[in-house]
């Protein structure tokens, strides 16, 4: 495992306090799979509960597959182990819906919070959240919402809310969501000269109403390379 310590603080810092001390919703999406947009996504949460006070909440967008989840797990002996699952939603409220609904014995729907729960990492005041899948029944699918409710509940209950979102080449879950956050950090691979798939996903975000905040240059490069100063000045 590759030490991102010192690059995590100098994202954390360039991130900058919110306004007013206001909890923050960041979420982190790269262009491409396979450029370690969830690596930063997991190392920035980490590194910002070694000093939040109310707690950090990592949130998983890739609901099916639950990855940050089972890299939390697998690596224990680093990051702490996962605690006891717990509801993930402060007041009921989620960014997805299941279709159809189940419903209870006595016909009643159940709830689409209760598919969602979070687990504590550790001794940090990290929190992860993970879909329950194998709750899915069916034909049952599940679809992000489009929607400020989870998001603004969270601001309430942490420091600080990190998006993992996947590339849009899987999912259109980060566009989705993307009105809805404070900041997003596109993550783009430093070794990778082709300036039109980190361009477009720029592009995509404005239009669905978010705007590219920053840009972390993984695989250890310290210094933007030019080719992407048409992307942000």
């Amino acid at each position: 495992m590759v030490d991102l310590s010192a690059e995590m603080a100098d994202l954390w810092a360039s991130l900058g306090a919110p306004a007013g001390g206001r909890a923050r919703i960041v979420q982190v999406i790269a262009a491409r799979r396979g450029e370690g947009a969830s690596t930063v996504a997991r190392e920035l949460a980490a590194h910002a509960a070694r000093r939040a006070a109310r707690g950090v909440w990592l949130v998983d967008l890739d609901l099916l597959g639950a990855p940050q989840h089972e890299a939390l797990n697998r690596e224990a002996g680093r990051y702490g182990a996962l605690g006891e699952p717990v509801a993930a939603s402060p007041d009921g409220s989620t960014f997805f819906t299941v279709q159809p609904p189940a419903r209870t014995a006595d016909g009643t729907p159940w709830p689409d919070a209760r598919y969602l729960e979070a687990r504590r990492v550790g001794s940090a005041r990290l929190w992860i959240t993970r879909f329950r899948a194998e709750a899915l029944r069916g034909r049952q699918s599940v679809h992000i919402r489009p929607t400020a409710d989870y998001w603004n509940a969270m601001r309430a209950h942490a420091d600080l809310v990190v998006v993992d979102a996947p590339s849009p080449e899987r999912s259109q879950a980060g566009l989705m969501v993307a009105p809805f956050m404070d900041q997003i950090v596109m993550v783009v691979a430093a070794d990778e000269p082709d300036v039109k798939a980190p361009a477009r996903l720029r592009d995509a975000v404005a239009a669905a109403g978010g705007q590219v905040s920053g840009l972390f240059f993984n695989r250890g490069v310290v210094q933007r390379p030019g080719f992407l100063k048409a992307i942000l000045p």
